[in-house]
């Protein structure tokens, strides 16, 4: 039997088999950070760590809402420096931000009326719910789908998930109409969902418009409660969320009835 290494001529010739079991050792080493860094950053995008960014992220923005107080714009006015489409175009980015960090729409929108009256606070208010929404959309669909639609696995789960996947644009219309679903449960169930960012935002702008309109009004108005626009605005306010909570009452009576 030869040897791994035969000497001839002063020179050693080594067989294949101990050459490549000596390169390997040798580009192994002791550690390798390539191997490493390529761990840290598949733990680090996983999609827990990417649910949990976006968890900390909403919790950081809802601090610091609560600290700062945005709905003082309603006793101390909109900032001197700023001032008609300038500042309408700062509220909507404003307005956008907030309802990400849970501030309500319909504080927002008595905001946006009262500064800017009812057409360029109509503008405002919309141009910054379809922004929210956006975000809101952009922040679940990266950090949170691929975590959560495991998690899919409930009745009442699965039928709203089916629904927004398949009919995506009929179903956010519908949402946005009916006064009794919450903004940003609506924008993180769609962006679970399948649905796709340009139906979401278009049924989002369309849909938001009535409810909308009604607060921007009445907030334009709030000086003369007894005028006939403020009057039509706080009914279209009011008889929405009635008509909301008799179909939720109703559905609730025949499901407990069967």
């Amino acid at each position: 039997m030869l040897d791994a290494t035969t000497r001839s001529g002063g020179t050693a010739t080594v067989s294949p088999r101990t050459a490549a079991a000596e390169l390997a050792v040798a580009t192994a080493g002791p550690a390798s950070p390539t191997g490493l860094t390529t761990r840290v950053t598949r733990v680090l995008l996983s999609p827990w760590s990417r649910l949990s960014l976006l968890v900390a992220l909403l919790a950081s923005a809802a601090t610091t809402v609560v600290l700062f107080q945005p709905q003082q714009l309603l006793t101390n006015g909109w900032p001197p420096q700023l001032g008609g489409a300038a500042a309408a175009v700062a509220y909507a980015v404003a307005y956008g931000l907030c309802t990400v960090a849970f501030v309500p729409r319909p504080l927002l929108n008595l905001a946006a009326g009262a500064l800017f009256g009812s057409q360029l606070g109509l503008a405002s208010a919309l141009a910054g719910t379809v922004l929210g929404a956006g975000i809101a959309f952009c922040l679940g669909r990266v950090l949170g789908q691929e975590a959560l639609r495991p998690l899919l696995r409930g009745k009442w789960l699965k039928a709203a998930d089916g629904q927004l996947s398949r009919h995506g644009f009929r179903s956010m219309l519908a949402a946005r109409l009916f006064p009794g679903v919450p903004f940003a449960a609506a924008n993180y169930c769609a962006a679970v969902s399948r649905m796709g960012l340009l139906p979401f935002l278009l049924a989002t702008a369309l849909g938001s418009i009535p409810n909308t309109a009604a607060y921007v009004v009445a907030g334009a108005r709030a000086s003369t409660p007894t005028s006939p626009a403020f009057l039509i605005a706080l009914a279209c306010i009011a008889l929405p969320g009635l008509a909301g909570a008799v179909v939720a009452w109703r559905k609730r009576h025949r499901m407990r009835g069967h």
